[in-house]
């Protein structure tokens, strides 16, 4: 039996070939367009470095100067001075590595910044297919551990990079400048060490993208079943420790991951270590023969060779490290860049309309409206027309399956039609800006969403400058301010992850408060008193025939009671309209209408 969290293993899934998914969306121009908002802080910072880096080259030549000339002259006062001037070095360096470093770290963070919020706005307008087809912890995997891994990157990696990059260039052109037989003897491990390198980083980078699929399926594991209603399911169902042998199967394997991502290859690094420590006393032993050969070198000049040498030493074995993470890194760039690639489907027109809620009236018209969901094969919604005046009723109706839902998400703009029109007085949807029709659509769903806050910010979550007597009123109207005032901390009480503070009815009755201090001129009802007892369900009706007013409404219902007033009632069965027509009038025609009333009324009796 599988041991994973989820049904479809990470790997599995369509986006993880992982050199194709590479090769799609990471490129090194677009990797270094996140550092472009930012070049006149890093051209500073890369002043600096190359300030200090030329400061600490002059370092071995005043060394040199020490112990070719200022020693065996027993010269003091050239000694006092190459001495001081040492000092001053070390001094400029400190002070030019320590505010290239806080520079650094500003960049990193702000670039860090921006990344996040640009994926988070990204996803905000997707469309609604592609959250119904991706778990909510995969998303927060990439937002948060994807991006957070990118950290040493852009605020340390790129910084020593540059460091290290400018310490290495200078170093080794002070070595040529030295003594150029040195300097090729120490060149020849650079090819060999650079092969390796990027070995290793090869085999380092898939480990890591497939160690962030497991992460994302180890954090999704964590939303779904130690969230409230997961934890009340594997409670009641006595399933903690299955959930926990599952978790603890999916944790082992990315404690595994996480070994080889960071150790394979390691004795292929081995060999770098070692070539670098061997290093200096070879370049000792072939010093030592050139001070035999007919065109001699000094003890001063092998001894500053050796402190060249540990100067490149150690900035070159960083390069090396810093570049085989960076290629690493280009794993998290994949998953993350996969998401901001991801098409938008629903967009604002180039030239949008714009109306002020005075000139909204709440006219809706469906126009040969048919809808394909991705991939189906079949049409959800065919050939639908409704045609509802300002201020009318109609409701939706129809068996599960039927297309009712479907249609609510076209009216409310969560997917566009694949034909037809639909129009709100008279402006195609699609056509309007995001916030006109925002304003102009009031939506209820079967499941409301409260945020974990204040009942006061959830009721201000669509109207921020509400003051606390509209909430009141806005409150009055759905019927649930008496019970906000009964809370110990009335309408600043948190209300609890998802609401679980407060009952179903409550619940909705809250959502409903929320849409009235919006005051839209349509009002879309989706299921919205399915889920309620008798009691609740009354005093919902009550609500809603107050906020209906003035309005159009459009209800979606599965529970027929709550659609005999409505003007229109329109059937659906398999995505097409089959009746349309008043409650009494589609009674008498003891058809499908007819059919659905009895089996509802039974289904009432029996529950």
């Amino acid at each position: 039996m599988d041991n994973r969290m989820t049904a479809t293993p990470a790997m599995d899934r369509p986006d993880n070939d992982y050199e194709k998914v590479a090769a799609t969306h990471v490129s090194l121009r677009r990797v270094l367009e996140l550092f472009r908002p930012y070049r006149a802080k890093i051209a500073i910072v890369a002043s600096l470095m190359l300030l200090g880096a030329g400061a600490g080259m002059s370092s071995p030549f005043l060394l040199r100067a020490i112990i070719d000339e200022a020693l065996p002259r027993s010269d003091l006062h050239q000694l006092v001075a190459l001495v001081v001037g040492l000092l001053f070095v070390a001094v400029l360096s400190t002070s030019l590595s320590t505010a290239q470093v806080i520079l650094s770290v500003g960049i990193g963070q702000a670039i860090m910044h921006d990344l996040r919020v640009r994926v988070y706005s990204h996803l905000q307008s997707l469309s609604l297919g592609f959250f119904t087809a991706t778990r909510a912890g995969e998303i927060q995997s990439r937002i948060a551990s994807d991006i957070s891994g990118l950290q040493s990157l852009v605020t340390t990696s790129a910084n020593e990079l540059a460091r290290s990059s400018a310490t290495v260039v200078m170093t080794a052109a002070a070595i040529l400048l030295l003594e150029w037989r040195l300097a090729l003897f120490v060149f020849l491990i650079v090819p060999g060490t650079v092969a390796i390198s990027n070995r290793v980083a090869r085999m380092r980078e898939r480990l890591l993208f497939e160690q962030q699929e497991r992460i994302a399926d180890m954090s999704s594991a964590i939303q779904e079943t130690l969230s409230i209603s997961g934890v009340i399911l594997a409670r009641t169902m006595n399933r903690g420790e299955h959930l926990s042998h599952r978790f603890s199967s999916l944790s082992g394997e990315v404690a595994k991951l996480e070994a080889r991502a960071h150790t394979a290859g390691e004795w292929q690094w081995a060999l770098i270590n070692l070539a670098l420590s061997v290093l200096p006393a070879l370049t000792l032993l072939v010093g030592g023969l050139l001070i035999e050969a007919d065109t001699p070198i000094t003890i001063g000049t092998l001894v500053a060779m050796i402190a060249l040498q540990e100067q490149l030493l150690w900035p070159l074995e960083q390069l090396l490290e810093i570049a085989r993470e960076m290629r690493t890194t280009r794993a998290l760039f994949a998953r993350i860049f996969a998401y901001l690639d991801r098409p938008v489907e629903i967009t604002q027109a180039a030239e949008t309309v714009a109306l002020d809620r005075a000139d909204m009236h709440g006219a809706v018209r469906v126009a040969n409206v048919s809808f394909f969901y991705p991939g189906a094969a079949t049409p959800a919604l065919r050939d639908i027309s409704i045609d509802i005046p300002a201020g009318g009723h109609v409701a939706i109706v129809g068996a599960t399956g039927s297309g009712k839902t479907t249609l609510g998400y076209l009216l409310a703009r969560l997917y566009d039609v694949d034909a037809g029109v639909i129009s709100f007085d008279g402006v195609d949807i699609r056509a309007l800006r995001f916030e006109t029709l925002a304003d102009m659509l009031g939506v209820v769903t079967q499941e409301p969403y409260l945020l974990h806050a204040t009942v006061a910010d959830n009721l201000r979550f669509g109207r921020p400058e509400a003051s606390d007597d509209q909430l009141a009123r806005a409150a009055r109207i759905a019927q649930i301010h008496e019970t906000i005032m009964a809370l110990p901390d009335r309408y600043e009480t948190l209300v609890g992850e998802r609401g679980y503070r407060f009952s179903g009815g409550e619940k909705q009755r809250l959502a409903l408060a929320r849409v009235i201090l919006r005051d839209p001129p349509i009002l879309l009802l989706d299921e919205a008193t399915s889920a309620l007892d008798a009691k609740t369900e009354h005093a919902m009706a009550s609500a809603l025939a107050a906020l209906s007013q003035g309005r159009t409404t459009i209800t979606i219902a599965h529970r027929l009671s709550t659609v005999r007033q409505a003007d229109q009632i329109i059937v659906l069965q398999k995505g097409r309209i089959i009746e349309r027509g008043a409650h009494d009038e589609l009674m008498a025609q003891g058809r499908a209408y007819s059919e659905l009333v009895m089996r509802s009324h039974l289904d009432r009796q029996t529950a």
